[in-house]
């Protein structure tokens, strides 16, 4: 590839990895130590791999994690496939030649072109346009791309990712997405859990982004109290990871002696008030009826066959007992009926309060070469 060609693509678009970017992924909790077990077996070979996951859980955290451990040298390059137009697009992620439309005044190279040699994200793959999607299909069959303007094959070497937080098997099923790429970009799929679904990793990633922060802000140094930890733990963290990491930032500066209060992280009441006048739920149960209106969710899941039923709603009633009381480990284990010692044992399971001290979370750190 010629280097006197340059690349000049708006950044909104793509975020290629430098000699100073660095990754990390602190994992605590079982679901995403699965998570990331599955992508380091993977990591090493050159196979496609469909990460998927709502907005906010790190899929392109991971996917550079994907690059730092593979043996590719070229560089990490994340494309946000949302963000390109209908016009432009192929021009972006191919390139062109000179003089190939008005504007163009000299050859550019695309996005897969500078990833030679190394990784190309799709981030919101979804996004894609229809058009986009086919000629994307040929470039992952072919390992070949054609700049606009061009008739001359270009042959890449590109492993390509793909991100997305839409179920693109639905997307197939309802025509927004082209069967024949999806089949191709799912080679290999990890889910990425979302943090309400992974407990454990709420307060040490909190803890992460209090030392991130505090030292870009070179502010004095600040905890979590037991009760913001509390107030954490609670929350159901619609943004997941970008949202924690905001309200923490937030946080920092809201609160004047280093101390962060539940007060600082300002967050919506998770647990909703029972209505004046209701009846309260030790009455419900004790007439039948609360465990009534169970009867037919519980007999549409028994239905639908689905693996590990048991231990699934044993840790949403957890969770429930412990947000309907607001956090009170003893009342928790009186609405349930169990001893304090097993609703400890279940709370510290589902990571909803800290193990015991000596267990300190799972950190991985890595730091890529140059791009």
């Amino acid at each position: 590839m010629s280097q006197a060609l340059n690349l000049a693509v708006s950044p909104r678009l793509a975020r290629p990895m430098t000699a100073n970017t660095s990754t990390e992924v602190v994992s605590r909790d079982p679901g995403s130590k699965l998570a990331l077990q599955q992508l380091d077996r993977l990591a090493p070979s050159d196979a496609t791999i469909l990460i998927v996951g709502e907005s906010g859980t790190g899929k392109e955290l991971v996917a550079r994690r994907v690059h730092e451990r593979s043996a590719r040298r070229g560089p990490f390059v994340a494309v946000n496939c949302g963000a390109l137009t209908a016009s432009l697009a192929e021009a972006e992620l191919f390139g062109y030649e000179g003089g190939s439309f008005t504007g163009a005044a000299a050859a550019r190279i695309g996005w897969f072109e500078a990833a030679d040699g190394g990784t190309l994200l799709l981030d919101e793959v979804s996004e894609l346009p229809a058009e986009l999607q086919v000629k994307i299909l040929r470039v992952l069959q072919e390992r070949e791309v054609v700049r606009v303007g061009s008739r001359r094959t270009r042959p890449i070497d590109v492993r390509v990712l793909a991100a997305s937080n839409v179920d693109l098997a639905r997307a197939v099923m309802e025509g927004r997405f082209r069967a024949d790429l999806y089949y191709r970009l799912n080679v290999a799929t990890v889910s990425l859990p979302a943090l309400r679904e992974r407990r454990g990793d709420i307060v040490p990633l909190a803890e992460h982004f209090l030392s991130k922060h505090g030292e870009r802000l070179r502010s004095r140094a600040a905890c979590l109290t037991a009760e913001a930890k509390r107030a954490l733990l609670l929350h159901a963290w619609p943004g997941n990871i970008r949202e924690l990491e905001n309200v923490i930032q937030a946080a920092m500066m809201s609160s004047s002696d280093g101390a962060i209060r539940p007060e600082h992280l300002r967050l919506r009441d998770p647990a909703p008030r029972a209505a004046a006048g209701s009846q309260p739920i030790s009455s419900r149960v004790a007439d039948g009826a609360g465990l009534g209106a169970l009867a037919g969710p519980l007999d549409e899941l028994l239905q639908s066959r689905p693996s590990q039923l048991f231990p699934k709603v044993e840790e949403f009633l957890v969770r429930r007992a412990f947000s309907h009381s607001r956090g009170n480990q003893v009342l928790a284990a009186r609405l349930l009926g169990v001893s304090g010692n097993v609703m400890r044992a279940h709370l510290r399971r589902y990571g909803l309060v800290d193990e015991p001290a000596g267990e300190a979370p799972v950190a991985f750190s890595s730091h890529a070469g140059p791009a």
